[in-house]
């Protein structure tokens, strides 16, 4: 059993893999946020184009999200606080000089027609 990349409990196939899959949508703000990191873990750029919001995935080209993904290890994720549409968080992950970094980032949500999007983030001092 592969543990899920979110910090989850949870197996992977039971966690966030249907998501990243398109067999279930998440349920939460935080369950997208969660997913999108998995899908940062997994190269799973389709995934996160998909679930950023119209408005701003003009900022989001498929080609800077799969290189960002594939030139950083993701370590670990802490979610620090999670409301409706809004999520602190902190990811952990290894450059490719294996120097450890960290990304915090507020990032805020939207639901249309019963479904997650990411909008934008801003990141904390």
């Amino acid at each position: 059993m592969i543990k899920c990349y979110c910090g989850s409990p949870q197996s992977f196939d039971n966690c966030c893999e249907p998501y990243i899959k398109g067999i279930k949508n998440p349920e939460t703000a935080e369950l997208l946020m969660r997913s999108r990191y998995t899908a940062y873990a997994c190269a799973a750029a389709d995934y996160l184009v998909e679930t950023t919001h119209r408005s701003t995935r003009e900022f989001h080209t498929k080609a800077s999200i799969l290189e960002w993904a594939q030139s950083n290890q993701w370590v670990k994720l802490e979610v620090l606080n999670a409301t409706e549409f809004t999520v602190e968080f902190k990811a952990f992950y290894l450059d490719t000089a294996m120097k450890m970094n960290m990304h915090h980032e507020f990032s805020t949500f939207i639901k249309e027609n019963g479904k997650w999007f990411y909008v934008d983030g801003s990141f904390p001092e």
